[in-house]
Formats: C-alpha cells, sequence, structure tokens
C-alpha cells in the first residue's frame, strides 16, 4: 500500500522527463514557454544563473546544487550574463541555432568558458484530467537551496548520477535518468511540504502530524465508510478538534477533501475499458449509483456518462 504522497502522484499518473543537459557560457539566455499539466523543473549541476518566471517579482538566484520546479508550467527565462533582454532567446531558437538533435549536450552562449553553466532541465507530466490540491496550491516557483545536500547523501548521489547519465553514450543511461527524475520531483515536494511554506499555501495538513496521519489512513482505504468523526480517531484528535484544525491547515472541510479524491479516483475507473458506472462509484465509496452520480456532477460540472465522451471524444481526436 502506497503513503500519501506517492498515493497521489502514481494516481496523477505523473511522467518525468529529462529534455537537455546544457553547457552554457556567458551571456547567453533561453526563453521557456508555457505548458500545461506539466511541472518545469532545472537543477544547476555545475554554475549558476538567474530564473525569471511570469508573475513573480524577482527572479530566482539558482546556484550550484540549486533546484527550481515551475509546478504550473508557467513561462519563464532561464539566463546568465549582462543585458538579458539582448540575450535571452526563444527555446526552439537557441535548439536550432545550437543544433541540438535531442541527444548529447545542448552547448549554447558567448564566449567565456570559465563561466560554464551546466543544467539537467526537465518535466514532469501528469493526466490531463485528473487534478488533486496539492498540486493546484503550489506556489508559482519552488527554490531548494543546496538541494542534494539537504536531500541526504543519497540525493546528491542521484543528481550526480543524472547528470553523468542523461545525454551520455552509455546503453539505458536515459531510462535511468528519467525514472529517476520522478525522485526528484517527490522528494522536493516532500521538502516543500514539511517546511514552513506549506501552511501558507493552504496545504498545511500534510506537514501536521496528526492531520497527516488521518489523509495518509484515508488515502490507504478511500472507499471505506470515512466521517469526521473516523478520520479524527485516525488522526488520534478530537472530532472538533479535528474539524477545525483541518478546515485552518486546509481552507476546506476534511469531508470536502474526501469527496474531492474519491472523484478523481472514480474518473480513472471510468476512462477504464470495460468500466461501469458502479465500478466507478463503488471505488468512490458509494452504494448508490445514483447518489455517486449526484456527487460527481456537483464536482465536475456534469454527469458521468457526459464526463466519459467528452474524454474520449478528445483522445481520438488527439
Amino acid at each position: 500500500m502506497l503513503d500519501l504522497l506517492s498515493d497521489i502522484l502514481t494516481n496523477l499518473s505523473m511522467r518525468g522527463t529529462i529534455y537537455f543537459r546544457t553547457s552554457f557560457t556567458k551571456p547567453w539566455g533561453v526563453a521557456v514557454p508555457k505548458y500545461e499539466n506539466v511541472a518545469r523543473f532545472h537543477f544547476a549541476h555545475r554554475g549558476s544563473c538567474l530564473v525569471r518566471v511570469e508573475g513573480v517579482g524577482e527572479p530566482v538566484d539558482l546556484a550550484q546544487g540549486d533546484l527550481v520546479i515551475i509546478p504550473h508550467g508557467a513561462p519563464h527565462a532561464l539566463y546568465c550574463g549582462h543585458t538579458p533582454e539582448r540575450t535571452i532567446m526563444p527555446l526552439d531558437t537557441v535548439l536550432q541555432v545550437s543544433g541540438f538533435t535531442g541527444s548529447g549536450v545542448l552547448v549554447h552562449g558567448g564566449d567565456e568558458p570559465q563561466s560554464e553553466t551546466q543544467l539537467i532541465c526537465g518535466h514532469f507530466s501528469f493526466d490531463p484530467h485528473a487534478r488533486h490540491i496539492l498540486l493546484e496550491r503550489l506556489p508559482p516557483v519552488i527554490h531548494i537551496r543546496n538541494y542534494g545536500e539537504s536531500a541526504g547523501r543519497w540525493m546528491e548521489a542521484t543528481l550526480r548520477m543524472i547528470g553523468e547519465e542523461s545525454g551520455g553514450q552509455k546503453m539505458g543511461g536515459d531510462l535511468i535518468a528519467l525514472k529517476m527524475s520522478e525522485t526528484i520531483f517527490a522528494q522536493a515536494i516532500r521538502t516543500f511540504i514539511e517546511g514552513s511554506d506549506a501552511r501558507e499555501w493552504g496545504l498545511g495538513a500534510f506537514a501536521d502530524r496528526n492531520l497527516s496521519r488521518a489523509l495518509d489512513a484515508f488515502h490507504k482505504a478511500p472507499a471505506d465508510s470515512w466521517t469526521v468523526g473516523t478520520l479524527a480517531r485516525a488522526a488520534g484528535m478530537s472530532r472538533t478538534s479535528f474539524a477545525v484544525q483541518f478546515q485552518k491547515a486546509m481552507d476546506m472541510t476534511p469531508i470536502d477533501y474526501v469527496t474531492r479524491w474519491r472523484m478523481e479516483i472514480a474518473k480513472t475507473v471510468l476512462l477504464s475499458p470495460g468500466s461501469s458506472l458502479t465500478d466507478a462509484a463503488e471505488s468512490a465509496g458509494y452504494a448508490s449509483d445514483s447518489a455517486f452520480a449526484r456527487t460527481f456532477r456537483k464536482e465536475t460540472g456534469m454527469s458521468p456518462a457526459e464526463f466519459r465522451k467528452a474524454e474520449m471524444s478528445g483522445s481520438s481526436q488527439t
């Protein structure tokens, strides 16, 4: 059985992708466009740069060993050197000018080789119809300093191996780097929700020992008959205290959280070949198809049948 964070990320169908490893020399700049259902990441394997994310006031100073994640795929620019307005070029242009073919190292920039910046850049994609407040409420940018060191020696070794394997010549290297990148994201999210900023973004229950115990119990058996009382018992708290603290930490009631996640589980079942309305209802903890359908419409704005038809139609057109 998966733990709380693992269950969420698995059900969101997270997939890691390394899209390039760089060797940038001053002056250089790359503008990365917006992408839907994607979280971008950049790890400074060597050297440093600035990262300017659209909608965020100050740029992130990405030092060697730092990791930055742009959770919602917002447009952003990475750059190093003077007059960034002149040196920042669209990603497609950089790829064309550099002659990058999709493998090996992306080499780009000016004539200052002593200023080399090596980045490991990639993204994490998510199922387009999957939703969870853990991802929805993450800030526009997450900057973790000395990431390898703060996450432990194993993570530092993992990051070094990704840097060596991605775009290299050894057989299986790219696959190894991809799978390791998924570990990077899970560890980064864990670092964030265990930190002091989680409550500010309405994710405080994940960092609270008692509240997270209740969430973990629910995620292990989402179809059980959960009430505020049973969740409170799992947390080792009184019903009233649990309800008040959960609302304060998450800006939603415990039952709201339960209902939203159950509907995400139901969506997955509805899109499974051969599944029925009853299968979806039972997976979400409903004994009655009609009660499930009413809740599903309230949460998604459409009936289960309408949702399945819309998703299947969209898939057939792509």
